[in-house]
């Protein structure tokens, strides 16, 4: 009689500004690497069973995010976390951050504190620090590092099938943006043109990289540009304090539910640029469903031709469910090259 092997997997799910991240706490054996940017590089190059278990059916959707706690290689970060998304493993990603970072806080893997904290967590793009705030045992808001931005090209030109001459800026954050004039495009940035944004923005990154690939100044090839960051009108809240309706995509496919973290940090960077923005000023960037990020721009250097804004991101994660799931080997809609990847399974 053969037996029925499975697999167990321990995740505690969250949102920020309604993208789901889900955090895997355990269940995966150790991936070899000196550090958390070699451990990803193993996962992409090798191994993308993991990612495609959790975010393909039955277990996940395309929309989602996956984060994986590993070991932190640096000994002034509490832990390591590796990105998955649809289009690949990001270096780093503000929105997957502030889920990370809450996430280790209420599980207790990182010890809470009331009132004010600061601790260091490991990405693929090294240390970041992450300061949170914990009121009556909550975590209320996680303030991280955004990756020094930068714009690669401004105000170029692109024909685009069924859209004709759109003009827009590449901006680095993290991975490559192009930033889009919402208003120029038809958009009022609501709810309901969630599907035409998602339409408007593949054949803008189709068009894109047919043509370009912009390569970092220093990181060299960091892939195709996957992302569009559609700008809506800014308005003045106060003093050095701006709000911004917009809309980040994902290829293929996938308008985020929230503005994401490097999509405001391509702002930032795009704004201080046009001379928008200046150090000290925030930008409060609001998505289709209501919720909000908060960027900050922390710093300005000269590098080479570049002007590259240090920033930080504000937002909130809330813990939507602790699971454990079960991988059944003999399932054939579950990824099965994901086995390999999970710890020694129990069998029945």
């Amino acid at each position: 009689m053969s037996r029925t092997v499975s697999y167990t997997l321990t995740l505690l799910d969250t949102h920020a500004g309604g993208d789901i991240s889900r955090i895997v706490l355990g269940g995966v054996a150790d991936i070899p690497g000196a550090n958390v940017r070699s451990r990803m590089e193993v996962l992409r190059d090798d191994a993308d069973g993991l990612r495609r278990l959790l975010l393909e059916e039955p277990y996940g959707r395309p929309d989602m995010s996956v984060d994986l706690i590993v070991p932190a290689s640096d000994a002034a970060a509490e832990m390591g976390y590796i990105i998955m998304e649809v289009m690949g493993y990001p270096i780093y990603s503000g929105s997957n951050t502030i889920c990370t970072a809450t996430a280790l806080l209420e599980s207790g893997l990182v010890a809470k504190r009331e009132g004010r904290q600061q601790f260091m967590l490991e990405s693929p793009a090294g240390l970041v620090t992450i300061e949170a705030e914990v009121r009556d045992n909550v975590v209320r808001s996680i303030t991280c590092g955004g990756l020094p931005s930068y714009v690669e090209t401004y105000n170029a030109t692109i024909s685009v099938p069924d859209l004709g001459y759109i003009r827009y800026s590449i901006v680095y954050s993290g991975g490559f943006y192009a930033v889009v004039d919402a208003a120029a495009l038809g958009f009022d940035l609501v709810r309901a043109e969630r599907d035409r944004l998602a339409e408007c923005a593949y054949a803008i990154v189709e068009a894109i990289q047919a043509q370009d690939s912009p390569r970092h100044y220093s990181l060299g090839d960091v892939g195709p540009l996957p992302f569009v960051h559609f700008a809506g009108p800014v308005s003045t809240i106060s003093d050095g304090h701006y709000r911004s309706p917009s809309a980040t995509y994902v290829h293929p496919g996938v308008i985020c539910r929230s503005t994401t973290g490097t999509g405001t940090s391509a702002r930032l960077a795009l704004m201080q640029h046009e001379g928008r923005l200046d150090l000290g000023d925030t930008l409060e960037t609001v998505s289709l469903g209501g919720s909000a990020f908060t960027g900050c721009i922390t710093g300005v250097t000269q590098e080479g031709e570049r002007m590259v804004v240090a920033n930080t991101i504000t937002g909130r994660a809330f813990v939507l469910s602790r699971s454990e799931i079960i991988v059944n080997q003999d399932d054939p809609l579950v990824c099965h090259e994901a086995f390999d990847l999970l710890e020694t399974p129990s069998a029945r």
